[in-house]
């Protein structure tokens, strides 16, 4: 430590003396019946090395045990945690949260002047209500889009896990499931995220993770204003058949003046026009990948210009106002035309003559019901053929009486059937 607890040179004032400690959920862990355990000036911050009291606890079952770093003013300072010292609203490092917000909070390293900025803050945190950071995290603004979307929303207790046995690691932990450290391959040493430094995270420098959120940060989808000033209107899509025009003017109204609101219903989308582009810019900024209207989340654009959309116009070679423009050397040719197909020949499936004609067929309808039918001999013939020669046809399916089954192979002029015919009659 800085000093012995019996020395009377040193301004004991200047110790911490705390009845619990600031903490983050993750660190805090699950469980709402925690038990910490209290000593007081136990150990010196690792960023002002002065005396603090430290916490210990176990934020869960299966979980290493946890303790506070740094002290409470060096918390209040940075308004992170004690223990992994992320922001206490994000959940970032420190490096993420200064560049989101654009703050440069430049803490002095040598022990004069770090004491002498200590005792500045100590009495800027005494002066204020405490709900709210001091120093220049104070004077930034609330809030930024970059660490709305980086924002860790719930936590995430899988960073209480117990550290990796090193004796499983060389094949001679004889503890097996009574082990308290975790049996699991190591990471790779070559990983940039297993060199982390808790000075250099709170320092805001060099900070493995916060290069990571960082770069993922920089490929996240965002919507660049268009180089046309002229343009002042927003495409909405997906609205749906609950969002309105009164739905739609209620939300954006709030950036600017509204000249237009033009809703196509057929495509389920909206154009916005506003009358100043600042306010469009405003409005495409703070609803980008961020607009709910009625459970709906909609598509936010920018809208085009007429040259946009003269030259998307242009397919086929041909341009929007009917002009034909010139191929561009090097591209294969157009391919031909496919061949016209020939009409089918009509299927025949019995080897029938194509010249014979078939019979024509006037077959009597039934008398209707009371009156008694003609005799034989004087009602009109079922079947007028072509030729003296030709053999009768049977009727069509429709057409055939119930009971009566006509095949293909019982077809007359099959296997002979005429032949057999005329033997039959005497011909």
């Amino acid at each position: 430590m800085a000093t012995s607890l019996g020395s009377n040179t040193y301004n004991r004032q200047n110790w911490e003396d705390a009845d619990f400690p600031i903490l983050c959920q993750t660190c805090l862990g699950e469980n709402p019946y925690i038990r910490m355990t209290k000593e007081k000036y136990g150990k010196e911050c690792k960023i002002c090395a002065r005396p603090f009291t430290v916490f210990r606890w176990c934020p869960g079952t299966r979980m290493r045990f946890k303790k506070t770093e740094v002290c409470q003013t060096c918390s209040k300072m940075k308004n992170v945690c004690q223990t992994c010292l992320l922001d206490l609203e994000y959940g970032l490092p420190i490096q993420v949260r200064d560049t989101g917000l654009s703050v440069k909070d430049e803490v002095p390293r040598s022990d004069v002047n770090k004491e002498y900025y200590t005792q500045n803050m100590e009495r800027e945190i005494a002066n204020s209500d405490g709900t709210r950071p001091v120093g220049q995290l104070g004077k930034a603004p609330s809030s930024s889009d970059m660490l709305l979307k980086l924002a860790r929303t719930t936590p995430y207790y899988k960073r209480n896990r117990p550290h990796i046995c090193s004796f499983w690691v060389k094949g001679e932990c004889k503890r097996g499931e009574e082990c308290p450290y975790r049996h699991e391959k190591p990471t790779d040493p070559d990983d940039p995220l297993a060199d982390q430094n808790i000075k250099d995270r709170y320092y805001g420098i060099n900070d493995p993770v916060a290069d990571k959120l960082l770069k993922r940060a920089s490929t996240m989808p965002r919507l660049d204003p268009p180089e046309d000033k002229s343009i002042t209107t927003l495409y909405i899509g997906g609205l749906g058949d609950t969002v309105t025009d009164g739905d739609l003017k209620s939300h954006f109204y709030q950036f600017g003046e509204i000249r237009t609101i033009t809703i196509v219903q057929r495509q389920q989308c909206a154009f916005i026009q506003f009358a100043t582009r600042q306010s469009a810019e405003t409005a495409a900024e703070k609803s980008f990948n961020k607009l709910i209207i009625n459970g709906r989340r909609l598509t936010v654009k920018w809208g085009r210009s007429q040259a946009a959309r003269g030259k998307e116009g242009i397919k086929d070679g041909v341009s929007e106002m009917g002009t034909r423009l010139d191929p561009v050397p090097g591209l294969p040719g157009a391919l031909p035309p496919p061949p016209a197909l020939d009409e089918e020949p009509p299927a025949n499936y019995f080897n029938l003559d194509p010249s014979s004609s078939p019979a024509v067929m006037n077959i009597a309808l039934p008398p209707p019901p009371g009156i008694n039918p003609p005799p034989p001999g004087f009602g009109p013939p079922m079947f007028h053929h072509m030729g003296p020669m030709a053999p009768p046809m049977p009727p069509p399916m429709s057409m055939r009486p119930p009971g009566q089954i006509h095949y293909p192979s019982q077809d007359p002029q099959r296997m002979g059937a005429h032949a057999a015919h005329g033997a039959r009659h005497g011909d």
